[in-house]
C-alpha cells in the first residue's frame, strides 16, 4: 500500500519575535493558531486527523529555545506524544542571530545549506538533543526549514543516525532546495545514506511542480496527486502544512478554504483502500535501484479551477492583508500613492 503522510512543519515566528512577540504571544499564534474565530494550529489539526482515524507528522523546530528556553519547546512536543502523533525533526537556522548561545561561533544563515558540513553536523545535533530532553523519542526524520537543505545536510544526518530526510521539494529546486536529485522524480531514494522522501505533487503546467501542500493545492488537485501516487504503486504520498496554515495571513481569522482542504484530503486517505496512513516509524525502506515515480501530468481546466477557487479564497480571507501591504506601498514613494490608492479602492 501506498502510505499517506500528512505532516505539518510546527515552528515558532522569528518575524514575530523581531516584532516584539513573547514568548506566549508567538505560541498562541504559530503553534496553537490562536485568531478570533478560535485555535486552529496543531490541537485542531489533530482532531481533523483523528477524526479520519490518521496519525499525523509533526516536524517540530527546537531552534526557538535557544531564544526563549526550553520550556516552549516541551509545550509543543507534549500534546503531540501524548496523542500518538509523530514528532520529527525540523530547524530553522535563522534562529541563530538572536541567539543567546551559538554552537557555531558567529556563523550565522537562513537555511541549513548556507553552512559548511561540520557545522550543520553540530546544528542538527544540538536541534535533536534539545527536542529529545523536552520529550521526544529519537527523531528517524528530517526536514529543513524553508527545505534549504543540500547534499552536506544528508551526509550530517546520516552520520548523526538518522534514517529518512524529507527536504526535497521541487518546487523549491535550485533555490533554497539544494539537494542534487532528479526534480521529476518522486519517488523515495538513498542519497548520501539516508532516504530521500520526497514532497510529493502534481504538474499544473508542463515544466511546473505543483507540491502537495494546503495553500498550493486544490481538493482535486489533492486527490488527484494522491490516486496518480498509489496508481503508481509509489511506497508513500507526502502532503504538507505548517502549524499556522490554516489562518489567514495576518493570522487574524481562520482561513476556511484551508480547513476545507485539509479535511478533504483526510477524507481521500481515509476512503482509500490503497492507501494508508502514518509516518516514518516503520516506513517501507526502497530498493537499491528503485523505480522512478513521475509526477502526475498537467489538466489545464483542473489548474484554473484552482486559480479562481484560490483567488476568491484571497478575497475572502487577505482583503484585511492586502489593505495593510497597499498602505505601506501607498505611503512609501508618489507613484506608490497612486498605484496603491487605486487597488485600496478596488480592495
Amino acid at each position: 500500500m501506498t502510505r499517506a503522510i500528512i505532516s505539518f512543519d510546527t515552528e515558532l515566528s522569528a518575524a514575530l519575535f523581531q516584532q516584539g512577540a513573547d514568548a506566549r504571544a508567538n505560541f498562541e499564534s504559530s503553534v496553537l493558531g490562536r485568531c478570533r474565530d478560535g485555535d486552529f494550529g496543531i490541537e485542531y489539526q489533530m482532531d481533523v486527523l483523528e477524526a479520519h482515524g490518521i496519525k499525523g507528522v509533526f516536524f517540530v523546530d527546537p531552534m526557538p529555545a535557544l531564544v526563549y528556553g526550553p520550556k516552549i519547546i516541551e509545550a509543543i512536543v507534549r500534546p503531540i506524544v501524548s496523542r500518538g502523533h509523530e514528532v520529527q525533526l525540523h530547524i530553522h537556522t535563522e534562529w541563530l542571530k538572536f541567539a543567546r548561545f551559538n554552537p557555531v561561533g558567529k556563523q550565522t544563515g537562513r537555511n541549513i545549506a548556507d553552512f559548511a558540513l561540520p557545522a550543520q553536523k553540530k546544528l542538527i545535533g544540538l536541534a535533536r538533543d534539545i527536542l529529545v530532553s523536552a520529550g521526544a523519542p529519537d527523531p528517524i526524520a528530517f526536514r529543513a526549514g524553508n527545505f534549504g537543505a543540500n547534499d552536506d545536510t544528508l551526509a550530517a544526518l546520516a552520520a548523526l543516525g538518522f534514517r529518512y530526510d524529507s527536504s526535497f521539494n521541487a518546487a523549491y529546486l535550485g533555490r533554497e532546495c539544494r539537494i542534487g536529485l532528479d526534480a521529476d522524480n518522486l519517488g523515495m531514494r538513498f542519497h548520501h545514506g539516508v532516504c530521500e522522501v520526497p514532497v510529493s505533487g502534481l504538474m499544473d503546467r508542463p515544466g511546473s511542480f505543483r507540491p502537495a501542500q494546503l495553500c498550493a493545492m486544490s481538493k482535486e488537485e489533492m486527490r488527484d496527486a494522491l490516486d496518480h501516487a498509489a496508481a503508481s504503486g509509489a511506497i508513500q504520498f507526502s502532503a504538507f502544512s505548517h502549524s499556522f496554515e490554516l489562518m489567514s495571513r495576518d493570522r487574524a481569522v481562520v482561513n476556511r478554504l484551508a480547513v476545507a482542504r485539509l479535511k478533504a484530503l483526510c477524507r481521500a486517505v481515509a476512503d482509500d483502500p490503497r492507501v494508508s496512513s502514518g509516518g516514518f516509524a516503520g516506513l517501507p525502506l526502497p530498493p537499491a535501484q528503485p523505480g522512478r515515480i513521475e509526477a502526475a501530468a498537467p489538466r489545464p481546466v483542473r489548474t484554473w479551477k484552482r486559480i479562481a477557487e484560490q483567488a476568491i479564497g484571497h478575497l475572502a480571507h487577505e482583503v484585511r492583508y492586502v489593505r495593510s501591504l497597499t498602505y505601506v506601498a501607498a505611503n512609501s514613494s508618489r507613484w506608490g500613492k497612486v498605484v496603491g490608492g487605486i487597488i485600496l479602492a478596488m480592495a
